[in-house]
């Protein structure tokens, strides 16, 4: 057990569970102008938190690795939980991580998934969303995801996208191609067998036959023009668009700030979900 895992243990035996906001920060040791500060809200379903977070740096083989996640649970937290504490081993156990980066993710992505479909008993049937950013000695970043929790990446004033919006309603031919259907109900949102919200996801037992965990994976050279990244799950991108969200934090210096301010920022436009987001400041 890890000691994220016990810490939570801890959490929960204390009645505190993951349902109180959470924040903090940290800087990277090889570049001192490399910082990160992450923040979570509970939204105002009546469920505990079901988010997530992964925000750290870890020194292995003489590398400077940060390691930034965002797991967005759904129909209960054990699978967003397991992935806090299991994803990034899984990635970094890989053999040719440092040689294959993108195929290590790919590969680590499946397995894990394939363990939590093993330990459903313990786990439950829910799943749970991921974007995870990895960053290589300041200088490469790595990201990948399933589901709709996002990575924006700031440029000269300019958000661009990194990761991909896994929407039933992009996605349908290969629901459909797999015996699934997609839902397109008036008033709601399309919903894989009339039930999930996005179209890959880990776990989610009883819709797997019709989901892909495969990730979504993009590789971009941190430069001098690189600003800032943001990892948030969809409870900002409900209510803002990417540049919206650039153009909030962009002025605040101190990462963690940045984060807050920017769940603040969604609160203000109602958003109603639970709010995880890590701001990863490059300058």
């Amino acid at each position: 057990m890890t000691g994220r895992e016990i810490l939570h243990k801890m959490k929960v035996k204390a009645g505190f569970g993951s349902c109180v906001p959470d924040t903090g920060k940290g800087k990277s040791k090889v570049s001192k102008k490399i910082t990160h500060g992450y923040h979570m809200v509970k939204g105002k379903s009546r469920h505990e938190m079901e988010d997530y977070v992964v925000s750290e740096f870890r020194n292995i083989s003489g590398n400077e690795l940060g390691l930034f996640a965002i797991f967005d649970g759904h129909l209960g937290h054990g699978v967003a939980n397991y992935l806090q504490g299991h994803l990034f081993d899984s990635i970094l156990e890989e053999p040719d991580f440092w040689t294959d980066t993108e195929s290590a993710i790919r590969r680590a992505y499946r397995k894990t998934d394939a363990e939590i479909l093993d330990k459903v008993v313990s786990l439950g049937k829910g799943g749970s969303t991921a974007v995870t950013a990895i960053l290589i000695n300041g200088q490469k970043l790595v990201v990948a995801n399933v589901g709709d929790s996002r990575a924006v990446i700031c440029k000269d004033g300019e958000a661009e996208q990194l990761s991909v919006d896994h929407e039933p309603s992009k996605e349908k031919r290969m629901i459909e191609t797999r015996g699934g259907f997609v839902s397109n109900l008036p008033g709601d949102v399309p919903r894989v067998d009339g039930q999930l919200a996005v179209a890959r996801a880990f776990g989610d037992k009883g819709l797997k036959i019709h989901l892909s965990t495969e990730p979504d994976v993009a590789v971009v050279t941190v430069d001098d023009s690189a600003e800032f990244l943001i990892l948030a799950s969809d409870g900002i991108w409900k209510v803002m668009s990417n540049q919206e969200a650039a153009d909030s934090v962009k002025q605040i210096k101190d990462a963690q700030s940045a984060s807050k301010h920017l769940i603040e920022d969604a609160l203000s436009r109602n958003s109603k979900d639970d709010i995880s987001c890590i701001v990863v400041k490059f300058q």
